[in-house]
């Protein structure tokens, strides 16, 4: 079974994950190609410069000193360059000139003969031509349960919201957000995670749900799981307030 990888160029988590994640993947399910955006964490609507200073403002210098020295550090390493994981695994590399939704894109695409689309932290939303364009449909990993924690950031929210447990769902895209019907999902305990270790736990258990999902969606034995929107909680990016009260109630980003 085809599928074609969408993501973006994230220097922090992506690259080892989706190195475990080619790994893991047995050998009739092919990756024929990865579409690969330029790395944007908190969208595309606003510049690099920008963005950085929102983050200052909300979450503090020891927070963008960290994270811009692991992101410094990264530069440097080989592994972590999501490049070099596909060029390793012989998956080509495609970057669109227009946004993914244009046709022309789409044809893109389609020439790589995808029979899945797998999403996994995409940048640009996704239209219901490209949610059509595979016939086995288009898959997403989120790392929350969802119907709860929708949008941005979760392992920010459930820490801040002192949940004893959060997970990984990978579901069908619909034209909503997070709100296709759910394939797979894991649960997780935070204990006492921080929120850096708990995007790593929840990014590899995301690898080996998507595992799972094509394993599945390939042997037609798919059971969905149902993501009521009456269930839902939807949250989006922090301001400064909901930072002080994540470490208010004690919670740590490292």
């Amino acid at each position: 079974m085809k599928t074609v990888i969408i993501t973006q160029d994230d220097p922090f988590y992506l690259a080892k994950n989706i190195d475990y994640l080619l790994n893991q993947l047995p050998d009739d399910i092919e990756v024929s190609a990865c579409v690969l955006f330029d790395v944007s964490p908190f969208g595309k609507k606003e510049s690099f410069i920008n963005k950085l200073k929102k983050t200052w403002k909300i979450f503090g210098t020891s927070f963008v000193i960290n994270y811009g020295f692991s992101f410094v550090k990264n530069k440097f390493n080989a592994d972590t360059k999501l490049r070099n994981i596909l060029a390793k695994h012989g998956i080509p590399i495609v970057e669109l000139e227009k946004r993914i939704n244009h046709p022309d894109s789409l044809e893109v695409i389609e020439n790589y003969q995808p029979e899945v689309l797998v999403s996994i932290a995409g940048n640009q939303i996704f239209k219901k031509p490209l949610i059509e364009l595979a016939p086995k449909g288009c898959i997403n990993l989120h790392t929350a349960l969802l119907p709860k924690y929708r949008g941005l950031m979760p392992s920010f929210w459930v820490l801040k919201n002192n949940e004893e447990k959060t997970g990984v769902s990978v579901f069908y895209v619909d034209e909503g957000i997070d709100s296709g019907p759910i394939i797979i999902q894991k649960e997780v305990l935070i204990d006492d995670m921080t929120q850096k270790e708990l995007i790593k736990h929840t990014k590899q258990l995301g690898m080996d749900a998507i595992v799972e999902a094509l394993v599945n969606i390939k042997n037609n034995s798919v059971n969905l799981i149902p993501n009521p929107q009456e269930e839902m909680t939807y949250y989006s990016f922090p301001t400064k307030q909901d930072v002080k009260e994540f470490k208010r109630v004690g919670k740590k980003f490292y």
